[in-house]
């Protein structure tokens, strides 16, 4: 019999009712916070780990097109192959500059359950 799966939840919140910070109790959900947490921390932004993440958020600064999309998609790549490599296996990573948005598909498989899910972002540049 498998224990309860209990995280907290990404980004922090507080729990009005119980007054603690929100839980997270699906597994699935807690791997997707976690790529969110690789993707939108910046390089430098963690004291105890100056190069965790990879910074998605700093490219507001860059022209949105072809070549900005494939620098994100290598960084990408690398950075949850990094840092999440225990916990997923990357299969692929889709990004496309579309107007002021740059769309982000990451296909993964959950190394604990080896079940195939995706996370599709878009950031507004």
């Amino acid at each position: 019999m498998s224990q309860p799966f209990t995280s907290i939840r990404y980004p922090i919140a507080i729990d009005a009712s119980l007054g603690r910070l929100q839980e997270e109790t699906d597994y699935a959900a807690h791997v997707e916070q976690l790529i969110k947490q690789v993707l939108f921390t910046s390089p430098g932004e963690r004291i105890n780990r100056p190069d965790f993440g990879c910074g998605v958020k700093r490219m507001v600064f860059a022209p949105n097109d072809e070549v900005v999309a494939s620098l994100a998609q290598v960084t990408i790549l690398e950075a949850l192959k990094r840092w999440l490599d225990p916990v997923i296996t990357v299969n692929n990573v889709t990004v496309k500059a579309v107007d002021e948005v740059l769309q982000i598909l990451v296909a993964y498989t959950l190394k604990a359950r080896q079940e195939r899910r995706y996370l599709n972002l878009e950031v507004t540049l």
